[in-house]
């Protein structure tokens, strides 16, 4: 499988998640992404599995799934 991105970090502050994609630094806020994940408490936020491809990322404790092509466009606004 070829990896469409290299995800390499995900945290969070209160209204941010901060991601380094591709050796590159991007933060979104999350009242613009995730309605589920901005309400979500720190270990709903930490339990996350990223895709093999890079293609997303999967929260089970809330069922929330983000694609990283959404985040990094989302980013550059």
């Amino acid at each position: 499988m070829i990896a469409i991105h290299n995800i390499e970090k995900v945290t969070f502050d209160a209204n941010h998640i901060f991601l380094l994609v591709d050796g590159k630094e991007v933060k979104v806020r999350l009242d613009k992404i995730s309605p589920k994940l901005k309400s979500a408490d720190e270990i709903q936020r930490n339990m996350f599995t990223i895709s093999p491809s890079g293609y997303g990322i999967h929260w089970p404790l809330i069922d929330e799934d983000l694609a990283i092509g959404s985040l990094l466009t989302m980013a550059k606004d």
